[in-house]
């Protein structure tokens, strides 16, 4: 048993007091090394007190802006300024630490400028369309057949462990509860609060219990659109949005590509349309995959309009894919060992590298090529059109 006498004490005070000063001032050494302004077009960066670096950014390469704020940072008020930039190394620039007002202020003349507006220009103002209910978020999380298998399977586990008493059943018990916590406890901590609205400068993300995050997503970079209904969604009109967003990359891409984690399917519906302005998905004709594939689902189907792509696949998750003409970077026709003998192919319209990406399996090989052909024309005149141009921020 642990007694706290005065010398116990005093030890605890000799280790922890030098790593407590060496923390704070290392803390307080990089946030005095970290200096930025804009200065025209560009967005100036020096780090370093000793040693100083200088990096210029030209504003046109921001592709979105978080303001983030971690559980102890909210306790004083403060916010991180995240800054994803196109292409390249280094693509993300952390501004940290500012006021939480500041940090907002910063965002909103970023968002500006970038938009090729005064850096004065008031904030945007928004349009909300969705807030996601805590009760439906957390039955949206533990209504999913992988879900529901964990589940069933814990409570067997600890039906075994009570009945046997057998240490070894730790074995399984502990590794499943481990696997809950990550399928559920994690993204019900990480989308509580979950809000979408939309503004003339981009699509305007709140989210988070412990750790808040803002993000603005600029409807430009926005790729390729992802609809995802498990069947046990789609019984209760439920549907999940997922995106590519040019600009993030590898851990960042996968932490941002939720544009929406539960809603009603109209909800989801209505957000495609906004972020690929036209676009009504359910009404562009999808034709079935030949009935020479090994197709399981028969409602698996694509099509095309004169705005968008769409691809739908996947049972008992069916999936919806949408990408815009004007961003499809390439169009390409594939055909591996088995379609060949069957005379199929499947044509891929190519995303940036990301969460969603757009492909027709299991077309006859006459109407796969006839597809590349019309969807590469329709993508060259989006694009002739100005319809693509990422730019243009603010409508």
């Amino acid at each position: 048993m642990l007694v706290l006498t005065p010398e116990v004490i005093a030890r605890f005070l000799i280790v922890t007091v030098p790593m407590a000063v060496i923390a704070a001032v290392t803390g307080m050494w990089t946030w005095l090394a970290l200096r930025f302004r804009v200065d025209g077009d560009d967005l100036v960066v020096e780090t370093g007190l000793l040693r100083k670096n200088k990096r210029r950014i030209p504003l046109s390469r921001i592709q979105a802006i978080d303001v983030v704020r971690p559980l102890v940072t909210r306790v004083f008020a403060l916010a991180e300024v995240r800054v994803e930039l196109a292409g390249g190394e280094q693509s993300e620039i952390s501004l940290r630490y500012l006021g939480h007002h500041s940090a907002k202020q910063l965002r909103a003349e970023l968002l500006a400028l970038a938009a090729g507006l005064p850096g004065h220009t008031p904030e945007a103002p928004e349009r909300h369309v969705w807030r996601v209910p805590f009760g439906v978020l957390l039955a949206s999380l533990l209504l999913r057949l992988p879900v529901l298998g964990t589940v069933l399977l814990f409570i067997a586990s600890l039906m075994f462990l009570v009945m046997y008493a057998e240490g070894g059943i730790l074995a399984v018990t502990v590794p499943v509860l481990l696997g809950l916590i990550r399928a559920v406890v994690a993204p019900l901590v990480m989308y509580a609060n979950f809000t979408i609205a939309m503004s003339p400068d981009g699509i305007r993300l709140r989210y988070g219990l412990l750790e808040t995050r803002m993000q603005t997503l600029p409807p430009g970079r926005v790729q390729a659109i992802s609809i995802i209904e498990p069947s046990i969604w789609r019984s209760l009109g439920w549907a999940r949005v997922e995106v590519t967003v040019a600009g993030y990359a590898g851990e960042r891409q996968s932490l941002s590509s939720t544009l929406l984690p539960v809603a009603p399917r109209h909800v989801a519906m209505h957000l495609v349309s906004q972020v690929f302005p036209g676009t009504n998905i359910d009404a562009v004709p999808l034709i079935p995959a030949s009935s020479k594939g090994v197709t399981i689902d028969r409602a698996d189907g694509a099509g095309t309009d004169d705005v968008v792509f769409v691809a739908r696949h996947g049972w008992p998750c069916r999936r919806t894919d949408v990408i815009a003409h004007a961003r499809a970077q390439s169009v390409r026709l594939t055909v591996n060992p088995l379609q060949r003998l069957l005379g199929l192919a499947t044509v891929h319209v190519d995303a940036p590298p990301g969460p969603v990406q757009v492909a027709a399996a299991d077309r006859d090989l006459g109407e796969a090529r006839a597809i590349v052909e019309s969807t590469a024309r329709r993508a060259l005149a989006a694009r002739r059109s100005g319809r693509g141009d990422p730019t243009r921020w603010a409508r």
